[in-house]
């Protein structure tokens, strides 16, 4: 069935929403995470640029927050990469229901395939951002410590 007229597209516009909402929601939770990947950078060109003022003392603790905001930064990127992933696929999805419509193509499997990659990259991203905010806590552990010596 060729589209040949509006009414005949406007279930495929419908259908086409939902991604389409959902890229939306991706842009902000992209946002969210590289402000996070922002403050983490931040954070660490601020403790290794000031290493040498700090006494022996603290040396050990700085490292140890370094190195815990080197493994946030590999989690958010992670983050990233798998939220991009997913807009990808979603934006993909739209483009593939358009084409099915437009050239009669059926491929139901290829779009489910598509929508259930897409969400494993979503939800695999939600994972890794949750990590990140462990270890966001696990760093302020370490720095309250250091504070009550």
């Amino acid at each position: 069935m060729l589209i040949t007229t509006f009414r005949e597209l406007v279930p495929i516009l419908q259908t086409a929403i939902g991604p389409m909402i959902l890229i939306s929601g991706l842009g902000l939770l992209l946002l969210t995470m590289t402000n996070r990947l922002g403050r983490i950078i931040d954070r660490s060109r601020s403790l290794i640029d000031n290493l040498e003022s700090f006494p022996d003392l603290h040396i050990q603790r700085i490292n140890e927050e370094v190195a815990i905001l080197w493994t946030r930064a590999r989690y958010i990127r992670t983050a990233i990469l798998l939220a991009t992933m997913t807009c990808l696929g979603a934006s993909l999805l739209i483009i593939m229901l358009f084409l099915s419509a437009l050239v009669n193509l059926d491929l139901p499997l290829v779009l489910s395939a598509i929508f259930i990659v897409s969400m494993l990259c979503l939800s695999s991203s939600l994972v890794f951002f949750v990590l990140d905010v462990n270890l966001t806590l696990a760093a302020l552990k370490i720095e309250m410590r250091s504070h009550k010596h």
